[in-house]
């Protein structure tokens, strides 16, 4: 049989580490900056670009891509190449992929604290950034499906399966989450709107936890954990289980997000019945990484690598476990909102996403440079601390989850709620954020341990960026099924056929999910009450998704009597028609804010986003001054027009009239707002300070009404009024 040699790229590897670990703590000081931001909510005070809104996307954005993002290229290009028998199919494609990437991730860091921000979970960055995302994503698809095709290993393993879906079906996730209308060069508005956008939204978040926190970390898990424990996979029948079955299941999960809002209820018990069923091909995979290891257990006593992957193994579980566990209704009804997610969202993100990743990178580190781990000792520590870390992180959000959900939904025997006020809430579970901050600075303190061992390691290694390998060549035979073959057998050594299976197993939940919702006008009963907003009002919308107001504010109010006593008349699905993005929220750091509309006076709102604590005492809200004072509080109301034409283009039905009359109807507006401002003798007496100084220095005036915090105020008050509504307790 003829030997073929050729050279493994290890560099691109190399590069995909080292950006791994890079973005990896930038990400999580990050985290951990918002993380104290809890307990010192100015602590950044007054620079807009490093606000707990702004920051808190960045924060999601660089550890799920950037980190977890890099980690993924590196494993796979490692393992691919082996697999395989074959160099990547493209030198140049590995660069792209990398050097793009990269480029994706600083503009991500540049312009989301610059409050360039679509608003929507896991999926922030503007239009022109998800088309850079797109063409790159395409270009490690076309280097993986290339590298399948002039492979010299016939049969495809498991982890080639589960690359060649994640490529797939992230593919088909972001275009159709990410179909926007651009207004600007960094601006856009979805194409989707209210309960729509909800739906397409949630199958993408969702599912970006599925295919690309989870799948590329199954096939990882499946090259790495057999290696470093040398031992071979468990089952190999219950991994084929395992993938068609995961794959298949997932992609309906998403509505479990959007339990008791205004999704139509079909949708909604789709997503609980599929998210049930999902724990058994989650289960399988654990069960199949886990019994992988057995013969090996007294070396996990030693080895850091295989403790690094049993802990992230069981986090996965344990993840997996408690998903499918809160997609149920009545438990969904308790967790939703509070901390309780954060909790099980950081399990998933820090034991199987961040110890995998580390055990996987000790692994390859010392193969990458042909030589010995620096210190086992500091690898063991980095475990240690790291395993502590993720306790006290979690421990102490599921405690604050429910105490958050108990105070929320108490009553007293008149009826009335036993805690009325919002913020008796938030000071009862400070105690729980103190610890998570801790938690999280021990967790980092690991990753700072493992950067130090990695960089000895490379020091006293060598470079080896074409690793010589030998294998034959690959002989063709019949494509169809041989003698005793089995049906899964032939399937894996036909990378077309078995791409294209998989395409058809995540296409047909999205097809029957998001078709109807989008196509049949009667699933979003219409209110004739709702009317768009005013140009002032919609230029106060885009203010409060610039600043990350979603990341702390929910607004839908669900059918539970405690919400409607506390908020307001539950929400309904035809309120939202023309809110492009929808602004649900999924987290309750403050209240809800659907049925905020005349609850308070302008002068509140102002003084509210000035110095919140000086409105309501004990509030973690930071202060907002860049809207209110100095030059950067001047509305920019050069786009209104153009913000308005793409909306109609949307469906939303402005008149030519109303456009032609935005300017006028925002002065209308904005000078009614700046009157009521007057009201309050305070405002009025520092208002003409701020003229006179203004004067007295050459500086120009910013007439109130022109600035952003009317704006802001104007949307506020606009929210939830289209319909009537019941006093509630805020």
């Amino acid at each position: 049989m003829e030997m073929q040699q050729f050279h493994y790229d290890n560099k691109i590897v190399k590069n995909f580490i080292y950006a791994t670990m890079l973005w990896g703590v930038v990400g999580m000081l990050i985290g951990l900056l918002l993380a104290f931001m809890f307990l010192f909510p100015n602590l950044t005070d007054g620079v807009s670009w490093l606000s707990f809104g702004r920051l808190r996307p960045l924060h999601t954005n660089a550890v799920i891509f950037a980190f977890v993002g890099n980690a993924i290229f590196a494993g796979v290009y490692y393992s691919t190449q082996r697999l395989l028998k074959a160099r990547m199919f493209s030198d140049l494609l590995s660069k792209i992929n990398f050097w793009g990437w990269q480029l994706i991730i600083v503009g991500a860091a540049i312009t989301l604290p610059l409050g360039y921000t679509s608003s929507k979970e896991y999926a922030e960055l503007e239009w022109p950034f998800d088309i850079a995302i797109a063409l790159v994503w395409v270009v490690f698809g076309w280097n993986l499906i290339g590298t399948i095709l002039k492979r010299r290993q016939r049969h495809l393993y498991v982890a080639i399966w589960f690359y060649i879906a994640t490529f797939v079906t992230v593919a088909v996730l972001h275009i159709f989450n990410s179909l926007e209308l651009p207004v600007s060069a960094l601006k856009s508005y979805s194409v989707y709107a209210g309960v729509q956008d909800a739906l397409v939204q949630w199958w993408y978040g969702h599912n970006a936890v599925a295919f690309f926190l989870t799948t590329p970390f199954l096939g990882l898990m499946y090259y790495f954990v057999p290696k470093a424990a040398n031992r071979p996979v468990y089952s190999y029948r219950l991994s084929i289980v395992h993938f068609w079955s995961l794959i298949f299941i997932y992609i309906w999960a998403g509505p479990h997000h959007l339990l008791y809002t205004a999704l139509p209820e079909w949708a909604q018990n789709l997503g609980v019945a599929f998210s049930v069923m999902l724990l058994m091909p989650s289960w399988g995979g654990m069960i199949n990484g886990l019994l992988t290891l057995r013969g090996a257990w007294d070396k996990v006593r030693t080895d850091p690598v295989l403790k690094f992957m049993v802990v992230a193994i069981t986090g996965y579980g344990m993840a997996t476990f408690e998903g499918p566990t809160l997609s149920l209704k009545n438990v969904n009804a308790i967790a939703h909102f509070t901390d309780w997610i954060i909790a099980h969202v950081h399990v998933g993100a820090l034991a199987w996403n961040g110890f995998l990743t580390f055990g996987m990178i000790y692994w390859l580190i010392p193969r990458l440079f042909k030589t010995k781990l620096f210190s086992t000792a500091l690898a063991n520590l980095h475990f240690w601390i790291g395993t502590l870390g993720i306790i006290m992180y979690a421990l102490p959000m599921y405690v604050a989850g429910f105490t958050q959900a108990s105070m929320w939904k108490q009553f007293n025997p008149d009826g009335t709620l036993t805690y009325g006020n919002f913020l008796e809430t938030v000071t009862e579970i400070i105690p729980m954020y103190w610890m998570r901050a801790i938690g999280g600075t021990l967790f980092i303190t690991g990753m700072l341990i493992m950067v130090y061992n990695v960089i000895v390691t490379i020091k006293q290694g060598r470079k080896v960026e074409n690793e010589l390998a030998e294998a034959p060549a690959l002989e063709r035979v019949t494509n169809k099924r041989t003698a005793g073959e089995g049906w899964h057998t032939w399937l894996e050594r036909r990378p077309i056929q078995l791409t294209i299976g998989a395409t058809i197993a995540i296409l047909i939940g999205g097809i029957v999910q998001i078709v109807p919702t989008i196509m049949v006008e009667s699933n979003i009963p219409t209110i004739a009450s709702i009317k768009p907003y005013t140009p002032l009002e919609l230029e106060g919308r885009d203010i409060y998704i610039r600043e990350g107001c979603v990341g702390c504010h929910s607004q839908m109010i669900r059918p539970f009597r405690s919400e409607v006593e506390r908020y307001g008349e539950y929400s309904k699905a035809g309120e939202f028609v023309y809110d492009h993005p929808f602004l649900w929220g999924s987290k309750r750091t403050g209240p809800d804010l659907h049925r905020l509309g005349g609850k308070y006076s302008d002068n509140w709102h102002f003084n509210h986003m000035y110095d919140p604590q000086s409105t309501s005492s004990g509030s973690i809200m930071p202060r907002y001054p860049w809207l209110i004072t100095g030059s950067s509080s001047k509305l920019d109301k050069s786009q209104t027009e153009a913000k308005m034409e793409a909306m109609v283009t949307l469906g939303v039905p402005y008149t030519q009239e109303d456009i032609a009359n935005a300017q006028a109807s925002m002065l209308e507006q904005g000078a009614q707002i700046e009157e009521n401002l007057h009201s309050d003798p305070d405002f009025a007496n520092t208002y003409a300070a701020d003229k006179k100084y203004a004067a007295e220095n050459g500086e120009d005036f910013v007439e109130m009404k022109n600035r952003e915090i009317v704006a802001l105020i104007a949307y506020l008050q606009r929210l939830g009024t289209d319909i009537k509504v019941e006093t509630a307790q805020q």
